[in-house]
């Protein structure tokens, strides 16, 4: 088994995001590896602001990505607060496109050893709308995936099964 240098943890900013970037980093701490946080914008929404901008309101998309990128690492910054963790090994990279494919390419581009990621980023009728980008890596991914599951989800899966 080769080891585990790099940790990529991708995070789309949910009420599950705090929990996930905990764990990675207890387990980075545990492998001595370094993290690359991703952040991906569906490029979805990017297409949304260019018809609406296409409409004539005062919106673009350049404007919406920068103020999205803001928001967030402000964001990552408090979190990375509650961390243990050597701010000299953690990356934070941020791209506009297809969260699924973005994350794989990244994951393969920069040689990462393993993914931790959350179940769901969703509500579950967003989830039956289009689907979860955790399946979609799961599937595809040649990579190692760690799925982080926080309590509540922990209870609600133990609850399905009968304990």
């Amino acid at each position: 088994m080769k080891p585990v240098n790099t940790i990529l943890v991708p995070l789309a900013f949910s009420p599950f995001s705090k929990g996930i970037l905990v764990y990675s980093a207890r387990l980075a701490k545990a492998l001595d590896a370094d993290l690359i946080i991703i952040n991906v914008i569906n490029e979805r929404d990017v297409e949304t602001v260019q018809t609406i901008t296409a409409f004539g309101y005062k919106v673009d998309e350049e404007h919406y990505v920068e103020e999205i990128e803001k928001q967030r690492i402000a964001l990552l910054e408090t979190m990375l607060k509650e961390i243990d963790y050597p701010e000299e090994r953690i990356r934070f990279i941020f791209k506009v496109g297809r969260p699924a494919d973005t994350i794989l390419k990244l994951a393969m581009k920069e040689q990462v050893d393993m993914i931790v990621m959350g179940l769901k980023a969703k509500s579950d009728f967003m989830h039956a709308l289009s689907g979860s980008v955790a399946e979609k890596l799961f599937r595809r991914s040649p990579i190692t995936i760690v799925s982080y599951r926080d309590e509540n989800l922990s209870q609600k899966l133990a609850k399905r099964i009968g304990f």
